[in-house]
C-alpha cells in the first residue's frame, strides 16, 4: 500500500464556479500540502486546472454531455455508475491509503474501500431532506437519504461542511467518526480598495450611492424571491441604494430584468446583473459593495458566499435561517425574518447607517481570519486523515513527551 497516495471522488464537474467544486480544490491543495500524492476520479465536465501532486481521471463521455444538472437526475446515475467502474479500475492500478468519496460518491468509496481492504472517508456537503421540490424529487431525496446513513455508518470517517450535518450523522450514526470541517471562501486572492472603486466606476457608481450585492444561483432555497420582491421597496424608498446580482443564467437574467421593468418601470436602471464571474474576480467586486446579501430560505449546509462576504469585510444582511446561523451571529450581520417587507426594511435601515455596515463589516473580517483561512482548513483536513490512518494528531505530537 501506496501510504501517501489517496483517490478522491468528485461526481460534479470539475472546475466549475459553484460550492461542491470549489471545496474540492481545497481539499485537493491541502492534501498536497500534507504531502499526499492524490488521483482525482471526477467527471468528463468542468474546466481543466493543474494543481501540484494532482492527477485528473475523467469518465468517459459517450454522450458528449456539456451540462450534469445539479440534484438526482439521469445524467448523474449514469456518470456515477461510470465513476464506480474507473474507480475499480484505479484501485487494481494502486494500492490507495484512503478513498475519498464526495456526496454521493461516498458509497462507491466504500464500496471500492471493502473490496480493496483499504480506508474511506465520505464527505457530506448538504442534507438532501431539507430541500423540498415535487414529489417524485422528493421520494428520490428521502431514498438517498437512506443511502447516505448506510454509508455513514461504513466509511473510516465522515466530513460534515457544517455543524448540523456533522449532528445529524452523530444522531443517525452513532459511534462514527465525525469532523466538522467548514467551508472557507471560494477564493484565496486579497482584492484592494483601488480594485473595489475601479469596479464602481466600471458600473457608474456614484461616490454617494450605496452598493447593495448578491452573489448566487436564481434557485428558490437561495430566497430569490425574497430578494427581487425587496428590490423594489428598497429602491423605491432609499434614493441612493443601488442592486448588483452576480449569478444565474443568460435566461434567468433575462426574465428577472424583464419583471423588474415590468413592476418598477425606471427603477429597473438601478439594478445591474453581472452574470457569473471567476472566484478569483469576486473579491474586488464583493469589496465594491457597501452591503451583501444572503437571503436563503432553505438548508443546513453552509451557504459559500457567506464566506467571501466575510473575508471581504463589508456588512452582511442574512435572513435569520438556520443555514445562514451557521456562520453568522449579531455581531457579524444584521438579520431579518425571511419576508421580502422586513428584508427590505433591514435593508433601507443600513442604506441610512453607515457606522453600523463598518462595524458589521471589520467584525465579520475578524471572524474569517480567525476560523476560515486555508490553513485553518488544511490543518482540519489533516487532522481526519491522520484518525483514518491511524496516526497522532496534530495537538499530540505537539505535547511535552516528558
Amino acid at each position: 500500500m501506496d501510504s501517501q497516495r489517496i483517490l478522491f471522488i468528485s461526481p460534479q464537474p470539475f472546475f466549475q464556479w459553484r460550492g461542491s467544486p470549489i471545496r474540492v480544490k481545497f481539499n485537493l491543495l491541502a492534501l498536497s500540502a500534507a504531502g499526499y500524492h492524490t488521483d482525482l476520479l471526477t467527471l468528463p465536465v468542468g474546466e481543466d486546472v493543474v494543481l501540484p501532486d494532482v492527477d485528473v481521471h475523467r469518465v468517459a463521455n459517450p454522450f458528449r454531455v456539456r451540462q450534469v444538472p445539479i440534484g438526482p437526475n439521469m445524467w448523474k446515475l449514469f456518470f456515477d455508475l461510470l465513476l464506480l467502474v474507473q474507480g475499480f479500475r484505479l484501485c487494481r492500478k494502486h494500492r490507495y491509503a484512503v478513498i475519498h468519496g464526495i456526496e454521493e460518491a461516498g458509497v462507491l468509496a466504500v464500496l471500492l474501500a471493502r473490496w480493496f481492504k483499504t480506508r474511506s472517508v465520505f464527505e457530506k456537503h448538504s442534507d438532501p431532506a431539507s430541500y423540498q421540490k415535487g414529489p417524485l424529487i422528493n421520494l428520490l431525496l428521502r431514498l438517498y437519504a437512506g443511502v447516505e446513513r448506510w454509508t455513514a455508518r461504513r466509511a473510516d470517517a465522515v466530513i460534515g461542511t457544517g455543524p448540523g450535518l456533522v449532528d445529524q450523522v452523530k444522531v443517525q450514526c452513532p459511534g462514527v467518526a465525525a469532523f466538522h470541517i467548514p467551508d472557507i471562501p471560494s477564493s484565496t486572492e486579497e482584492a484592494t480598495e483601488a480594485e473595489g472603486r475601479e469596479v464602481r466606476t466600471q458600473l457608474g457608481i456614484e461616490a454617494d450611492e450605496v452598493v447593495i450585492l448578491y452573489v448566487g444561483s436564481f434557485a428558490v432555497y437561495q430566497g430569490i424571491e425574497i430578494l427581487f420582491d425587496a428590490i423594489q421597496e428598497v429602491l423605491r424608498r432609499a434614493e441612493r441604494a443601488r442592486f448588483v446580482i452576480i449569478g444565474g443564467s443568460a435566461e434567468q437574467i433575462e426574465a428577472r430584468r424583464a419583471l423588474l421593468v415590468e413592476k418598477g418601470g425606471d427603477l429597473a436602471g438601478r439594478v445591474s446583473f453581472v452574470g457569473t464571474l471567476d472566484p478569483d474576480r469576486l473579491p474586488a467586486w464583493l469589496l465594491a459593495a457597501d452591503l451583501l446579501l444572503s437571503p436563503r430560505i432553505s438548508g443546513i449546509n453552509t451557504p459559500l458566499k457567506v464566506l467571501d462576504y466575510m473575508k471581504a469585510g463589508r456588512a452582511i444582511v442574512a435572513t435569520d435561517t438556520e443555514a445562514n446561523r451557521l456562520l453568522l451571529d449579531e455581531d457579524t450581520a444584521a438579520f431579518a425574518p425571511p419576508d421580502a417587507d422586513a428584508f427590505a426594511q433591514r435593508l433601507i435601515e443600513l442604506v441610512g447607517d453607515r457606522e453600523k455596515r463598518e462595524r458589521l463589516g471589520a467584525a465579520a473580517r475578524r471572524r474569517f481570519e480567525e476560523e476560515y483561512t486555508l490553513d485553518h482548513h488544511q490543518a482540519r483536513l489533516s487532522d481526519c486523515y491522520r484518525h483514518v490512518l491511524g496516526e497522532p494528531s496534530a495537538a499530540d505530537t505537539t505535547k511535552d513527551p516528558s
